[in-house]
């Protein structure tokens, strides 16, 4: 049942799509921006990097679009690339240009088409070729709910105002994770020192100020939910471990041989399909965790070396831990070579200093990536309950 003064019509009922295609190479379109499926953020309606006509070297025919359109994606309607430009240009012929009809708000229609139910129906029409693509038919024949001009504009502007919430976090989070890569250059080089840190830092093979090891066994089949003892699997440390550990999310039950972590070893994963895997490391800050095969365990000298230390140092070298990767298919990771890894060693006390303030880092991007998630579930939401009618706004 529709809500009071709602209607229910097809899209081609609320929009014009535009027909006709230009030739990009005339030189009217020279300095012209051009938009295509690349150039638009999933689900977001961001443009990024979009370039003229000219700069691109166009040739085939293209669609023009203005401020008052909707450009939206027609191929791979699941990846919901749809924008509203604030400019003239031109578009892909693998979007179409939209023109709301008298009495249909833009931004309003523009959030309708990110939402779920239009998405799942554009992708379930998509799917009748090889390459999923919804046709101008198709795309016509998509229902849209559609409230009374004025509270259009009211839930556009609502959503619109969890959009900048949003794209502020987001610039938080970048600026944020900036400052920390700096941060590490200049803290685990020795190029900014913390204040009271005047000791001198020695150059070591990591050979000579550790001990090498390697896990055994324990495949995904041995991860049982209702084991008793702690473990981690080689893959975790692809995906989910960070560069400190302090809990585990994985039991199994021991095995006769065993290998298991003491506090302070630092961990790195010996092969994967990518060399680019292998130049993570994570440090372990709990003993007696049952240690997977495919597992380098880095034991340091714990009165020269601070395990959370070593793994950010080992993190900030991808460079040159990838130059010890061997293989075609598979690669693989030696501890032969990671012995020889050559690396700059403050004094103890300035090793754990170091490695509290990029943690205290570390937790602050976490903390702005929870309010981030948060802010896109509750948007999500928002425009489920807004775009059906079954929350109301009140028009002024």
């Amino acid at each position: 049942m529709l809500p009071d003064e709602w209607k229910k019509k097809s899209f081609g009922d609320v929009v014009n799509i535009a027909n006709g295609l230009i030739d990009p190479r005339e030189i009217s379109f020279k300095d012209i921006k051009h938009i295509g499926p690349e150039n638009v953020i999933s689900n977001t309606g961001r443009i990024v990097n979009e370039k003229t006509c000219g700069d691109l070297k166009l040739i085939s025919g293209k669609y023009e679009f203005d401020a008052n359109s909707i450009v939206y994606s027609k191929i791979r309607p699941n990846l919901n690339k749809v924008c509203t430009p604030s400019y003239s240009g031109v578009c892909s012929a693998d979007m179409y240009v939209l023109h709301p009809r008298k009495g249909i708000d833009k931004n309003f229609l523009f959030f309708s088409i990110l939402g779920n139910s239009f998405k799942n129906r554009a992708i379930s029409m998509s799917m009748r070729t090889g390459m999923p693509k919804i046709n101008r038919e198709d795309l016509s024949s998509i229902p849209i709910l559609l409230p009374p001009l004025p509270e259009q504009k009211k839930i556009a502007a609502i959503l619109s105002t969890w959009d900048r919430a949003i794209e502020g976090t987001e610039k938080l989070l970048a600026n944020s994770q900036q400052q920390k890569k700096a941060l590490m250059q200049q803290l685990l080089t020795g190029k900014k020192r913390l204040p009271g840190f005047t000791g001198e830092w020695q150059v070591h093979r990591l050979g000579e100020i550790a001990d090498f090891l390697k896990g055994k066994g324990l495949s995904k089949a041995d991860i049982n939910p209702k084991g008793k003892t702690p473990c981690i699997h080689y893959g975790s440390l692809f995906t989910e471990q960070p560069s400190t550990i302090t809990e585990t999310k994985t039991l199994t039950n021991t095995f006769e041989g065993a290998v298991f972590s003491k506090k302070n070893d630092v961990l790195m994963p010996t092969s994967d399909v990518t060399p680019a895997g292998l130049a993570v490391a994570s440090a372990i800050q709990k003993d007696n965790v049952l240690l997977g095969n495919d597992i380098l365990i880095i034991r340091p000298n714990y009165e020269q070396l601070y395990g959370p230390f070593l793994s950010r140092i080992i993190r900030n070298s991808k460079k040159k831990i990838l130059s010890f990767a061997t293989g075609t298919t598979v690669f693989h990771l030696y501890a032969s070579d990671m012995k020889g890894f050559q690396l700059l060693v403050p004094p103890l006390p300035e090793q754990k200093a170091i490695a509290t303030v990029l943690t205290t880092a570390d937790e602050e991007i976490t903390a702005i990536e929870s309010a981030l998630s948060r802010l896109r579930q509750e948007k999500k939401a928002l425009m489920q309950q807004l775009l059906t009618g079954k929350r109301r706004v009140k028009v002024d």
